[in-house]
């Protein structure tokens, strides 16, 4: 009898992270996973570190104390080792360089990191225009001359711009920090489908959302984890949300002031 392969270690993974500014504990000991091929989604009340987590995920922060693996390594070893693993952020005021018209801004990695003439870069970004819903005659405009939801999905452009002379094997993780934020109600949808579809046409392999529009968690999310002082208060699918009767997630979804929430 044939064996089933060995399950695969989570793409990335917090043991006991703990991080603090100054004197106040952001996150206190967190344990989580990100699973290959999964979409998660992470809430809580303002300023209880959702978006510091993402920041821990990406590099961009490192842990007071405990450890971020990625692929199963320390994240720093594993920047500095090249292993294919690839994260890509889309941040929550887009971070567009308002001095490069949008095609240098998609294919800023391209044009800083890469050997590829102009021609070849410029071919690529078009394309990844397209995939976002973008005409690519936008690349020649300024980000200024973009709406709200427009410079959104630019920066969903950069953050899938890939280098074709690099082994296409790599394994692709996308952060969204409030990619809705902002946003009216049909912008919010056209971003939400976006983030599906990117991972369904294999643009990403998983993905994980910070957000607190109830939309978008209910609609981008296979698995929800609510954030509160630090540490995982509640986790759960969306279609048991409305059910639920966990304090926190009533006092979240429902709006109350009244609960373990302060």
């Amino acid at each position: 009898m044939s064996q089933s392969p060995p399950a695969r270690k989570p793409i990335i993974e917090f043991r006991g992270v703990s991080k603090s500014f100054g004197t106040q504990r952001i996150l206190d000991g967190l344990d989580l996973k990100v699973h290959y091929g999964e979409a998660l989604v992470i809430v809580g009340p303002s300023g209880t570190g959702k978006s510091t987590i993402l920041r821990l995920m990406c590099g961009l922060l490192e842990p007071d104390s405990g450890e971020v693996l990625l692929g199963g390594l320390p994240l720093q070893a594993e920047q500095l080792q090249r292993k294919p693993i690839q994260v890509g952020m889309v941040f929550q005021q887009a971070a567009l360089f308002d001095s490069l018209t949008v095609e240098e801004n998609v294919g800023f990695l391209l044009y800083e990191h890469s050997k590829l003439p102009r021609t070849k870069i410029g071919e690529l970004v078009r394309e990844k225009l397209e995939m976002v819903g973008l005409d690519p005659v936008l690349a020649r405009q300024m980000p200024a001359e973009l709406s709200g939801g427009q410079r959104k999905r630019v920066s969903f452009a950069r953050a899938i711009m890939e280098d074709p002379t690099v082994p296409d094997d790599e394994t692709q993780l996308l952060l969204y920090d409030e990619p809705t934020a902002g946003l009216d109600p049909i912008a919010s949808t056209v971003i939400e489908n976006l983030i599906r579809s990117l991972k369904q046409r294999g643009s990403c392999d998983s993905y994980v959302v910070i957000t607190h529009q109830e939309t978008t968690i209910r609609s981008t999310a296979d698995r929800i984890l609510l954030i509160y002082q630090g540490k995982v208060r509640w986790e759960g699918q969306a279609p048991e949300i409305d059910a639920c009767q966990d304090p926190y997630v009533r006092q979240f979804f429902d709006g109350k002031i009244d609960g373990p929430i302060q």
